[in-house]
């Protein structure tokens, strides 16, 4: 500090441009600070907060019949389980029999879930309730109990388990050939009973 002093004493110039350079020193020192931060601000680059888009899935559309309190055409939530249309549609009655379904299955769009009455029961007082199929006429394959699909022709209790099994964990069947896909099965012993059978 004392050599600054110094040096600024030794000047050979006059006060007043002593103090006009010292005046332009200052506006120099001034103008290099406005630079040095404006530029270091242009230099921060600024994150835009991500958008998020939550896609909304369409409800689904699901007939339930048979031995429920409000059998009907219902529109449950996207992801929604057979248990979750069932309860839609008021719950099962004292007659229904729901042992054949996997009320644990996801539900697809469109499709019916028949809850059939208990063997020698209705589902109202006045209409009688739907017979299971049997074998004698047709057997629905995405309905049928292991015991119905034992009366057809080459089907035994371990195949009609099988079956059984195969429907719960992966859904309904979409078509008769549909059947080829479960173990035991082969396109010999579907043409056995092919003609009895119905979705």
């Amino acid at each position: 500090m004392e050599n600054i002093k110094n040096w600024w004493s030794d000047l050979h110039y006059t006060t007043p441009q002593k103090r006009s350079l010292a005046a332009i020193g200052a506006l120099v020192l001034i103008a290099s600070t406005f630079f040095i931060i404006r530029s270091s601000s242009a230099s921060e680059t600024i994150t835009p907060l991500p958008i998020i888009v939550e896609k909304v899935q369409a409800p689904l559309v699901v007939d339930i019949q048979g031995a429920v309190v409000k059998p009907g055409v219902y529109r449950i939530p996207a992801g929604s389980r057979v248990v979750d249309a069932i309860k839609k549609a008021g719950g099962v009655t004292k007659v229904g029999d729901p042992s054949d379904l996997n009320q644990a299955r996801l539900i697809t769009d469109g499709e019916q879930i028949y809850i059939y009455a208990k063997t020698g029961t209705s589902t109202t007082k006045s209409q009688p309730a739907k017979p299971r199929p049997r074998a004698s006429t047709f057997v629905a394959i995405n309905r049928a109990s292991a015991k119905e699909f034992e009366a057809l022709d080459g089907i035994g209790p371990v195949l009609a388990a099988r079956i059984v099994n195969y429907r719960k964990s992966s859904g309904p069947f979409m078509t008769i050939e549909d059947l080829l896909k479960v173990p035991g099965i082969g396109n010999a012993t579907l043409a056995k009973f092919k003609s009895k059978l119905r979705l």
